[in-house]
């Protein structure tokens, strides 16, 4: 059994908002632009996002005519500008109303302030402009129906606070979207890098942030939809909270480039994280080489939900590589995680329908109180249990009526420092192909297959080795298996053949890892039936994955004989 019980924490609200979110796929918003299209995001991520609060960001935030743009021009220490709406006071320049400026030139200590308090939007265009301030944001949004920065195509734009500023360099209280494919430089040497205090959209730009305490700050919602992002926090990397509402704080990754460097979480949301596109590389606490400590250094971390829909997700984490207080669902994408801790950790669930999830380092791979697998392919290394169905509220030996690994298709392929499958409560394999490695050097209660209530096998094809292959009773209905354990360790690399007394090799397998017993089980067995056992030789046939194939032609050297439906000791190679 798991020696690592199910951690248990508080959980946000469940039912957030239940307004229809737009999100805005990219682009380069100019005069005259056509509209950004909608994203198309899986199922799963479509269902979490039409849960949440609407983005601000609209496709006619993207559309201006350029007559209607005015020009401001940093002069060191001033200003000049084509509009009565901006005002100059020594180094501080304020934009008073809503349009559209083109800033272009630099600010030595000094400032670019919003305060419009009227509606409409106010966009910035950034033209080659740096701007730094020794106690202040470079820019500071006091007030606005909502603000767009926008990154002039070819230019690089530059934006520096200094250590004692307590907010952000890009500090923004209305709703704020960044756009264009120009790039911008900020750094947060006093706290934030980029904050606003409502939503936070970006749809574009080459945009490189290095800060203090957080790199990216939503309070109501962080959402990226385009551009190439390379954030560094000492803080998290992206992240959105809001205090006064816990129905607010999301994160939507639905496309661009994305490159997380993070001493705490990499992705931290109060409520969901949702990623439905793009790339996403991430690297929080120092890596999965790093034992965790005190300070959350997840992956990507939810207080409600993960949902992974679209996407390719590389996460090294020294915490947890994905986590939430609730459930975690994918269905479509890549995700490839190493953790020092769990791999994937769902308070409630953890649910894989479609998409690959492959965790190649972890304490616990995948851990939940239920586990469901219905498609997709799973892969989990871990140097405890590969996959744990825990329940906190039974004592380590005790049958949880609510613990579950459910396996109905797909691929799984685990392999266990201690147990491969382990289920505080039942184990349900009743589809897919399982290929399952238990523990090389711990036998006793410890198994491929380990489970305090009912192990059943009703479909599928499974195969589970190590030096006990199923602490679980095997079942005496269902599909049919055999089962071998042989009189002595069976070396990394043997290979074990299983086939009809007549020769039709049925599988082949060759394990990775040390092993003593063996499991097969598949349409083609029928219970009853006498099945040869062979070994040595050469894998062949189809290639399942983990090291079994199906079908192929028998070699190697016939060690035994085994009833379906029976458990038989070998006294087979030594």
């Amino acid at each position: 059994m798991s020696r690592t019980p199910l951690r248990r924490r508080a959980v946000a609200p469940a039912v957030l908002t239940a307004t229809a979110l737009a999100i805005w796929a990219g682009g380069t918003a100019i005069a005259g632009a056509a509209p950004v299209t909608t994203l198309a995001a899986g199922p799963a991520a479509a269902t979490a996002l039409a849960a949440n609060q609407a983005s601000h960001d609209s496709t006619a935030d993207h559309t201006w005519n350029e007559s209607d743009v005015a020009t401001v021009t940093l002069t060191g220490t001033g200003a000049t500008s084509t509009s009565s709406n901006v005002t100059v006071s020594g180094s501080t320049v304020t934009v008073g109303a809503a349009g559209t400026y083109r800033f272009s030139g630099s600010l030595t200590n000094g400032q670019i302030v919003v305060n419009s308090t009227g509606t409409g939007i106010v966009r910035l265009i950034l033209n080659g402009v740096t701007v730094t301030n020794s106690t202040a944001a470079a820019v500071n949004v006091i007030a606005a129906d909502e603000v767009m920065v926008f990154l002039q195509a070819g230019s690089t734009n530059r934006l520096t606070d200094g250590s004692t500023n307590a907010n952000a360099a890009l500090d923004s209280a209305a709703d704020l979207t960044i756009d264009g494919t120009g790039t911008l430089a900020v750094t947060g040497n006093g706290n934030d890098g980029i904050s606003s205090a409502d939503g936070l959209v970006i749809t574009g730009g080459t945009i490189t942030v290095t800060a203090k305490d957080d790199a990216i700050r939503g309070q109501d919602y962080a959402i990226v939809t385009g551009g190439t992002i390379t954030a560094t926090g000492g803080g998290d990397g992206i992240k959105s909270d809001n205090d006064e509402d816990t129905t607010r704080g999301y994160v939507s990754l639905a496309g661009g480039t994305v490159n997380l460097t993070s001493t705490g979480d990499a992705v931290q949301a109060s409520t969901d994280v949702i990623i439905s596109g793009g790339v996403l590389t991430t690297k929080s606490g120092g890596g999965s080489t790093v034992t965790p400590g005190d300070t959350s250094t997840k992956g990507l971390k939810a207080g409600v939900l993960v949902v992974i829909s679209e996407g390719t997700n590389t996460i090294d984490a020294s915490d947890d590589g994905i986590n939430s207080d609730a459930a975690v669902t994918v269905d479509g994408g890549t995700t490839k995680i190493a953790s020092a801790d769990d791999g994937v950790h769902g308070e409630t669930t953890v649910t894989v329908s479609a998409g690959t999830v492959n965790v190649t380092k972890s304490y616990e791979g995948v851990e939940g109180l239920k586990i469901y697998v219905s498609g997709g392919s799973v892969s989990s290394t871990a140097t405890d249990d590969a996959f744990n169905a825990s329940d906190p509220t039974y004592g380590e030996m005790q049958n949880s009526p609510n613990a579950l690994i459910s396996i109905t298709g797909g691929t799984v392929i685990v392999s266990g420092g201690t147990d491969g499958l382990d289920s505080n409560g039942a184990l349900a394999i009743g589809g897919g192909n399982v290929i399952v490695a238990g523990s090389p050097t711990r036998g006793g209660g410890e198994g491929g297959l380990d489970s305090n209530g009912a192990l059943t096998i009703t479909a599928g094809t499974l195969v589970s080795s190590g030096l006990s292959a199923s602490t679980s009773t095997l079942p005496t209905s269902g599909q049919g298996w055999v089962s071998v354990t042989f009189s002595a360790n069976q070396a990394a690399g043997t290979v074990v053949h299983l086939a009809t007394t007549s020769g039709t090799q049925i599988a082949s397998y060759q394990s990775s890892k040390i092993f003593k017993g063996i499991i097969f089980s598949s349409s083609q067995i029928t219970r009853g039936t006498t099945y040869a056992i062979y070994t040595g030789g050469t894998v062949s046939g189809t290639a399942v994955g983990g090291g079994l194939y199906t079908g192929g032609t028998l070699s190697g050297t016939q060690s035994t004989t085994v009833t379906a439906g029976t458990q038989t000791s070998s006294g087979g190679p030594r």
